[in-house]
């Protein structure tokens, strides 16, 4: 099976990332698209707004600590506006599904994941220049 390659803005064209987590962290039809396309996109925006990905670490470790809702609430999740605006409309959508401990492992692995795209494709760009 081969996939036709897409650019970071055709990935965000086609992709909601709140919806994706609001579905992906409780239903199984919708994880692979969240684990793929959502995790990709939600990289991709965060990585635009300079976010480091051990940023996006740490809130998967207040995720862990504190549960979803916690970490939506917080009133700077990330260092800059922007970026911690974005993330807290995401942790909100996934908040109102994800009440399970499950679910919010899920949400964890989903968060490790985005840090890890950003830090691939830092690590990318870094070696092309």
């Amino acid at each position: 099976m081969s996939f036709a390659p897409r650019t970071d803005d055709e990935v965000l064209a086609a992709t909601d990332v709140g919806v994706l987590l609001r579905y992906g962290l409780t239903q199984d039809a919708f994880r692979a698209a969240l684990f793929g396309d959502g995790a990709v996109a939600a990289a991709v925006t965060l990585d635009r707004l300079s976010v480091v990905p051990r940023s996006v670490a740490f809130v998967a470790e207040v995720v862990r600590a504190g549960g979803l809702a916690y970490a939506a609430r917080l009133p700077e999740p990330l260092p800059s506006p922007q970026a911690a605006e974005v993330l807290r409309d995401w942790l909100g959508d996934a908040a109102q599904t994800a009440t399970t401990p499950e679910a919010e492992t899920r949400a964890v692995r989903w968060l490790e994941a985005v840090a890890e795209i950003i830090a691939l494709r830092r690590a990318t760009r870094d070696g092309a220049a």
